[in-house]
């Protein structure tokens, strides 16, 4: 499978390795270099695009504010001189996080995934009788920043989150992560179609919830409590039948 990508960096050097690294690469297909973001706005409203090669920090828009303001992505794998944006970039649900200078080996690891990404979604629209389009699906993981670096969280393996002090338990298949943040900004991020907030201290998977009553549900054997303000909108949920039995 072809990837046609672009290129966005507001450094002529830097649009120049990475067309290097590239045009080496077989199954990438150059479309357009970008010194802005306003440029890469134009070229993704008028052609459709599988890969964006995206920089950080550009005069005007950051790279990453200028993916928020997209209603339609394409797969981006980051590229920057900056370590301190991978969280930020992560909670984005970039494919990849290419720290410059990049060597060939890693620019052909995250291309690699990016390939192997849109392969994997082509085939599942292929299986429910959908039309073949090269467009990536919405990621099924998120990132956490967790010991001493950044951990990739399964939505299906999420259990709940619980909030404690100034951090955060992730319970999840595979054990307890912990991480440093606040349990509104993991309910930010979490889909809300996947995971409902239940108490001031928990957010659940609503895919694993086994039962309910107005004092508490239960899920993977646990019984989680359930307050008052919150109350109203699980039940909701089981009137309308999209909790799974």
């Amino acid at each position: 499978m072809n990837l046609r990508c672009i290129i966005v960096d507001d450094e002529p050097l830097a649009r120049e390795g990475l067309e290097r690294l590239v045009r080496e690469t077989g199954f990438l297909e150059l479309l357009a270099q970008c010194g802005s973001a306003m440029e890469a706005n134009q070229v993704l409203a008028t052609q459709p695009v599988d890969l964006m090669f995206l920089d950080i920090q550009m005069p005007r828009m950051r790279g990453l504010d200028f993916l928020r303001t997209l209603t339609k992505k394409p797969l981006v794998i980051v590229t920057t001189a900056f370590p301190d944006y991978a969280l930020e970039g992560f909670e984005l649900q970039v494919l990849d996080y290419l720290l410059k200078p990049i060597t060939p080996e890693r620019f052909l690891q995250a291309v690699n995934r990016a390939r192997a990404s849109a392969a994997a979604g082509a085939q599942e629209r292929t299986d429910a009788g959908a039309t073949v389009r090269n467009e990536p699906e919405e990621a099924a993981y998120f990132f956490i920043k967790a010991n001493n670096g950044f951990e990739k969280i399964y939505y299906d393996d999420l259990l709940f989150v619980e909030a404690a002090q100034n951090y955060c338990a992730l319970h999840t298949r595979r054990g307890k992560l912990l991480t440093l943040s606040t349990i509104h900004a993991l309910e930010e991020q979490l889909p809300a179609q996947r995971f409902i907030r239940v108490q001031k201290s928990y957010i659940v998977s609503i895919d694993k919830i086994t039962s309910v009553s107005p004092t508490e549900v239960t899920l993977d054997g646990l019984k989680i409590p359930v307050s008052k303000s919150y109350r109203d909108e699980l039940l909701a949920l089981v009137d309308q039948n999209l909790l799974r039995k």
